[in-house]
């Protein structure tokens, strides 16, 4: 099912606005560099033409630079007759200001070690009462030290210059920078939060910084993290609809066989006397204590009995002496690692089950297609429509490769693409109910993305079809309903989530989807965060649930309990790219709880 997940820089605020301009404080705006290019291209003529070009060039570069060391010496000695001069002035404060901006004049002309000799002067001289000029002096200063790269230097004067003056933007942007280039990312992140609150949301500069340091940060602790992670089984209600969104799954293809099978064996066992009946059953009974443990993986299967049983199943049926289910026991290990986030040990079965040979094509496309959204969740497109490709090579009439294939698309906003290969999956699967409702979702999000009004009605009355063809799929009327939202028709996006959860009432999913139509139509931001808590009750492994919670948390400022949920969904997450993008949630909440404590505001809520 669909999902849209809040953004990290969606916790933090929409982007939108203006930047610092980077120079020091006090000074009249912007400053020119020194910049001598000469160009050195082909001449425009051969021989005495082309050299006079290129002397003429030459000639007026060096003026240039001649004249630039000219005023230098100008200005020093300006500034040294303003020196002499400032022993006249007896105001301290007045002699602070005086050194200030011989050290902006200085900074302009690119003599930094000089700037900084004077903003040190103006810092040692100015009253310790004027707390803003010595904020400034020092905040200037590590403007200096940060064209020469000293970055250490640059975190010591801001701080002096936030000491003076805790709310000091500009101090507060600068050492962010700094602290960003020394990868001390997780107090360059309460800098730009510090920065981000402080201009109410509104500079565009700020606001990208503090998205990529989010993300910056959500990547490198989810990577420490997934690795020491305890894998865990998602609820028994996420793997059976996994299972059920393929039509052609060999596993559950065979699941569906037995069942014919035991169906035939009770049917002939009415047939027999009651001698022959007992002669079979003990025969049964032999038949299996004998069973592979593959075949008693699948019995774990159909029981819907996902204990952990069903790997180390499997694992014994690859150890025996003689395994009769190899590529079948590979499939389904190799599944259910996918399911728990073991991301390397699937691709390891897979990679093995694709090197046998004479492997029939259902179970290997299978696997070709799950072997492919494990390389788009590890970001790996191009790697991942190869292995789509392969299996339509060798399993062309695979409904499933092109279902899969869709949803893809439908994911990286490809929409032409996505309609397509929907197409070609309920043509190949004209009874299989999930398809034909992705394709009205995929319809319908390729006609909105052309601006095509008339398409837009087409493809949302094309949901009511399905929904009539297939009334028991609960997939049919939770995308519906998210369509109906997207058309602000709030009343019969209710009815159909109200339609999905009769007939699938243990999906968490659907619940936090009615809870945020709820909010969203009704601006009811309690009755959204009950029927969150609703999902979570019944299936308590929905890391969508207590992600989108945590989120309506911040909205009304309940920051530490958005820090729990946001927690408790890093537990649950299956792959590192979920978790980075968790671990970016949690840490913009605790980032702007901790500057809301430090310098003392209440953010504002939905409440």
């Amino acid at each position: 099912m669909a999902t849209g997940r809040p953004t990290a820089a969606g916790v933090v605020a929409a982007v939108s606005g203006d930047g610092d301009g980077g120079g020091p404080a006090g000074g009249s705006g912007g400053w020119s560099k020194w910049q001598i290019a000469l160009v050195v291209a082909a001449p425009f003529a051969v021989g005495a033409a082309g050299l006079w070009f290129y002397r003429k060039r030459l000639a007026a570069a060096k003026k240039k630079l001649n004249d630039d060391v000219k005023t230098t010496e100008e200005n020093a000695k300006t500034d040294a007759k303003d020196e002499g001069n400032e022993s006249q002035v007896k105001d301290p404060l007045q002699l602070a200001q005086s050194a200030k901006n011989r050290g902006n004049k200085y900074f302009k002309a690119g003599r930094f070690d000089k700037s900084i000799e004077c903003y040190t002067e103006a810092i040692n001289v100015c009253p310790p009462e004027n707390r803003d000029d010595i904020a400034t002096f020092y905040q200037n200063r590590a403007a200096a030290y940060e064209q020469l790269k000293s970055y250490s230097n640059v975190v010591a004067d801001c701080t002096k210059a936030l000491e003076y003056n805790n709310r000091y933007v500009k101090a507060l942007y600068r050492r962010a920078k700094a602290e960003e280039v020394q990868n001390e990312l997780t107090k360059c992140l309460e800098d730009i939060t510090a920065v981000c609150i402080l201009e109410n949301f509104s500079n565009q500069t700020s606001l990208l910084m503090a998205d990529r340091v989010l993300k910056d940060l959500g990547h490198s602790r989810a990577k420490e993290k997934f690795q020491t992670r305890e894998p865990k089984d998602p609820s028994a209600q996420f793997i059976r609809n996994y299972f059920y969104s393929f039509a052609n799954d060999p596993i559950i293809n065979s699941l569906q066989e037995d069942e014919t099978r035991q169906e035939t064996k009770a049917m002939l066992h009415d047939h027999h006397e009651d001698d022959e009946k007992e002669k079979v059953e003990e025969m049964e009974k032999e038949s299996n204590h004998s069973k592979s443990s593959y075949k008693r993986a699948l019995q774990q299967l159909r029981k819907h009995d996902y204990n952990g049983d069903i790997i180390r199943l499997c694992t014994s049926e690859l150890d025996s002496d003689q395994p009769n289910f190899v590529a079948e026991s590979l499939l389904l290990r190799a599944t259910f690692y996918l399911l728990r986030g073991e991301s390397n040990k699937a691709l390891d079965d897979f990679e093995k089950l694709l090197s046998m040979n004479g492997v029939d094509k259902r179970i290997s496309s299978n696997a070709l297609i799950k072997r492919a959204s494990l390389k788009m969740q590890s970001g790996q497109q191009v790697e991942a429509f190869n292995d789509f490709n392969l299996a339509v090579a060798q399993d062309p009439e695979n409904s499933d490769v092109y279902h899969h294939k869709g949803q893809i698309h439908l994911l990286i906003e490809r929409y032409d693409e996505a309609v397509k290969d929907f197409d070609k999956s309920v043509i190949l699967s004209p009874g299989f109910a999930v398809a034909h409702a992705q394709k009205c979702y995929a319809d319908y999000r390729l006609a909105m993305s052309m601006g095509m009004e008339s398409a837009v009605e087409s493809a949302a009355k094309s949901f009511e079809t399905t929904i009539s063809k297939f009334p028991d799929c609960a997939e049919g009327y939770a995308l519906y309903g998210q369509v109906l939202i997207d058309m602000k028709n709030f009343d019969k996006a209710d009815e159909n989530f109200k339609k999905a959860i009769q007939i699938e009432p243990d999906n968490g999913s659907i619940y936090v989807h009615r809870g945020l139509l709820r909010l969203q139509w009704k601006q009811d931001i309690d009755e959204a965060a009950r029927l969150i808590e609703k999902a979570m009750e019944v299936d308590s492994k929905c890391e969508f649930a207590y992600e989108t919670l945590g989120t309506i948390e911040i909205q009304r400022g309940g920051l530490d309990k958005a820090v729990e949920l946001f927690n408790k969904a890093i537990d649950l997450s299956r792959s590192e790219a979920e978790m980075a993008h968790l671990y970016s949630l949690l840490d913009a909440a605790t980032a702007q709880a901790k500057v809301a404590q430090r310098l003392g505001i209440q953010l504002p809520s939905m409440m």
